[in-house]
C-alpha cells in the first residue's frame, strides 16, 4: 500500500502483516535475553531491560510496549522465559513481579521519550532513566510487600546493586539503539 507523504513524496505503508511480525520478533528477543541472568539475592541481574529499550528504539513506544506485554504474557503461562529460565503466574505474583509490571510503566515513559526526542540522545538516555526509577518504584514497593521487609531493605536488595548495571544497559542503547533503527530504516525495514 502507498501513500504521499506532506512533501509529496510517494511512501510505502508497512503492512499490518509486517507490523505483527515485528513485534513478534521484538518479543522474540526479549524472550531470549530475558532468562539470562545473574542470580545475585532475590533480585537477579538480568538483560530484560535491555532487550525492552531495543525494542523500543526498533518499534517505538506502543509497539515496543505490546512486545514486552506479549513476553509478559508467554512467561505468565509457564513458559521459562523470566531471569533464571522461570515462568508461570507465581513469578508474576512473587517478590520480584512488581518489577516485571514496573517494566511495562519503564516501556512506556521511555519510549515516549524515544518517539519525541529521538535525535536528542541525552533526553533518550533521560527517558529510559526515568522508566527505570518508575520500575525501581513498583518492584522495590511489592518485593517490600511480598518478602516482608521495609521499604529501605527492599531498595538495598533490589535497587542499590543495580543501579551501576542499569545505567551501562541505557548508554548501551543510547549508542546501538538509534544505530539498529538507522541500519533498519536504510534496509526498508522500519515503519514507525
Amino acid at each position: 500500500m502507498t501513500y504521499q507523504d506532506k512533501e509529496g513524496k510517494i511512501m510505502q505503508k508497512k503492512s499490518n502483516v509486517y507490523q505483527l511480525s515485528v513485534i513478534g520478533l521484538m518479543a522474540a528477543v526479549i524472550c531470549i535475553l530475558g532468562p539470562l541472568s545473574i542470580p545475585i539475592g532475590l533480585v537477579p541481574i538480568s538483560l530484560q531491560n535491555l532487550a525492552i529499550y531495543f525494542a523500543l528504539y526498533v518499534l517505538g513506544m506502543k509497539r515496543g510496549t505490546i512486545s514486552y506485554v506479549i513476553y509478559l504474557a508467554i512467561g505468565f503461562v509457564g513458559i521459562p522465559v523470566f531471569a533464571g529460565f522461570t515462568g508461570g503466574a507465581s513469578k508474576l505474583l512473587g517478590p520480584t513481579g512488581g518489577y516485571l509490571i514496573g517494566f511495562i510503566f519503564m516501556a512506556l515513559i521511555a519510549g515516549y521519550f524515544i518517539d519525541k526526542f529521538f535525535d536528542k540522545w541525552y533526553l533518550c538516555f533521560l527517558g529510559m532513566a526515568l522508566g527505570t526509577v518508575v520500575c525501581y518504584a513498583f518492584g522495590t514497593t511489592w518485593l517490600a510487600y511480598q518478602a516482608n521487609m521495609t521499604f529501605k531493605a527492599a531498595l538495598a536488595a533490589g535497587v542499590i546493586p543495580f543501579i551501576p548495571g542499569d545505567l551501562i544497559k541505557i548508554l548501551i542503547a543510547t549508542i546501538l539503539g538509534p544505530k539498529i533503527r538507522e541500519q533498519l530504516i536504510s534496509a526498508n525495514l522500519f515503519s514507525a
